[in-house]
């Protein structure tokens, strides 16, 4: 994929009575190039988070803002030898800025790996990035806030409250790891400096007397030690405070609703990539807008249905699975339910599924393909950016139908390429889809409110109903639905939400 350029993103003005805000995230997609030579070189992305804390950079350092950057030096990742290594850590990078706005935390914990996260050392590397940030990285910075991001970060914010800095914590997973106060100093993080702050498995009683047997919980202590704390949807952000979800621990459920009973708790929706515009889409062979859907559409839904090996038939509605197949949270069992029943029941349109992702449920969907003859009809195949970027573009419908979603991106994805989302309305989807109403002129995509295959059922139902409608009226609503989807799923409006919070947390404009 190619990233963003940003070769131009020089600094509006370097005001040195502007406040500093400190980002520090695990992970990032790119930073602007006047952040230093060696900015856009710097991607290490596991999710959504590298791509809301690039767009946050990006926005803050365009408008002038005095955004600085903690980081991992994964090296291997960021493809930086010795000698570039010792560069970025002692000169300033670039020579208009009067001071270095990119800090990478160093450890050989960081140097060698390929990925952000594994199944062994998460927490190791969380301590040595943590220690960094608290020993070297704040002292050298001075932020008058700091922006958290989920576990990996959770004891800056009691650092944070302890030395009276201002500190907003985003919550974009429900993952954590617990861990006694010996361990982490022993990782060399002082921790009887803000222990008092933190969030303990026990009641927390004298210091020596829990150092060894009373585990800091990381993701809590984020919470209860932040200024402020926000989600990635307002609606998911209700659902733990009400316990709605059994994989939510009581206590992060209740810390939240702490916050949320103080006025400190808010939801921020993420934004889906810039890659993801259908009219410079870098994986289409034919690009399209909403006044040309109709032809840019038709061309990728035939070449889709060329490369997966499905009917060569422009008119059939076709129905799109972009998510990884997960039955724990994303509900491909509800589709398998059903699969046999609606490619019967809707053979004489010619319905067509392309599933296009990998997961523990993908042998089931072949099983079912090969058991009831579904080739042609339905296409299972591994996930490539290429085919999902074609996925979205190609389809008439996207096919959702998570238990929980804390945002979710396919769903902001799809009415951008003129694909209408049939989902479970729960978390994020609550947020970002509305039931399609075409006399009113409204909504994105249709909704179903029970977890179950019959739900799902009915939102096919009413699809194929908007597909037989007179193809003027579908043409309308689609280029509607990609204007308003344009303006509403960006990284600016995301961008823009966390620089007002951070106005209100500082009570002074952050930027220009």
């Amino acid at each position: 994929m190619n990233v963003p350029d940003h070769h131009s993103d020089q600094p509006l003005r370097d005001d040195k009575h502007l406040p500093k805000i400190l980002i520090v995230t695990p992970e990032i997609t790119y930073l602007p190039k006047g952040m230093g030579n060696l900015a856009q070189r710097m991607t290490a992305k596991a999710g959504g988070l590298a791509d809301v804390s690039a767009s946050l950079v990006h926005a803050l350092h365009s408008q002038g803002a005095r955004v600085h950057v903690a980081l991992p030096n994964y090296a291997r990742m960021f493809d930086l030898g010795m000698k570039e290594r010792w560069q970025n850590a002692f000169d300033k990078v670039d020579r208009a800025l009067p001071e270095q706005r990119i800090h990478l935390a160093e450890d050989a914990a960081f140097y060698r790996r390929s990925e952000v996260y594994n199944a062994t050392e998460n927490h190791n590397v969380a301590l040595a990035f943590q220690r960094e940030v608290i020993n070297h990285i704040i002292p050298e910075v001075q932020p008058d806030l700091i922006h958290c991001n989920d576990w990996m970060t959770g004891l800056i914010p009691a650092v944070a409250q302890k030395h009276g800095i201002k500190c907003l914590f985003t919550v974009h997973n429900i993952h954590t790891e617990r861990l006694t106060l010996a361990h982490i100093e022993d990782k060399g993080i002082d921790a009887e400096d803000f222990w008092t702050h933190c969030y303990f498995q026990g009641q927390p009683n004298s210091y020596q007397e829990m150092r060894t047997d009373n585990p800091v919980d990381l993701l809590t202590t984020g919470i209860f030690a932040a200024d402020h704390v926000n989600s990635v949807s307002t609606t998911f952000l209700e659902e733990m405070i009400e316990g709605r979800h059994d994989f939510v621990p009581d206590h992060i459920g209740h810390e939240l609703w702490q916050k949320s009973k103080a006025g400190c708790a808010t939801g921020i929706l993420n934004a889906p990539d810039s890659a993801f515009e259908p009219q410079t889409d870098p994986y289409l062979d034919h690009p399209f807008g909403p006044a040309d859907h109709a032809r840019g559409k038709r061309e990728c839904k035939a070449l889709l249905q060329k490369e997966l090996g499905l009917h060569l038939d422009p008119n059939a509605p076709l129905f799109f699975w972009p998510s990884r197949l997960d039955p724990v949270q994303k509900g491909p069992q509800l589709l398998a339910e059903i699969l046999r029943q609606i490619t019967a029941d809707y053979e004489n349109v010619g319905l067509q599924i392309a599933i296009i992702a990998n997961g523990s449920y993908q042998q089931s969907f072949h099983e079912l393909v090969e058991k009831h003859d579904l080739n042609g009809r339905v296409a299972v195949v591994d996930f490539s950016e290429k085919r999902s970027h074609l996925g979205y573009a190609a389809a008439d419908f996207m096919i959702m139908p998570s238990r929980f979603e804390p945002c979710g991106l396919p769903q902001m994805i799809s009415p951008k390429y003129g694909t209408l989302t049939l989902a479970h309305d729960t978390g994020g989807i609550h947020d970002t889809v509305d039931h399609l109403n075409v006399d009113g002129n409204t909504g994105n995509g249709f909704l179903f409110e029970t977890f179950d295959a019959a739900g799902l059922r009915w939102t096919i139902d009413e699809a194929i109903r908007f597909h037989q409608l007179p193809a003027g009226t579908r043409s309308a609503q689609l280029s509607r639905i990609m204007t308003e989807s344009k303006e509403r799923f960006n990284h600016e409006r995301t961008a823009r939400s966390y620089i007002n919070r951070y106005t209100e947390m500082l009570g002074t404009k952050v930027t220009m």
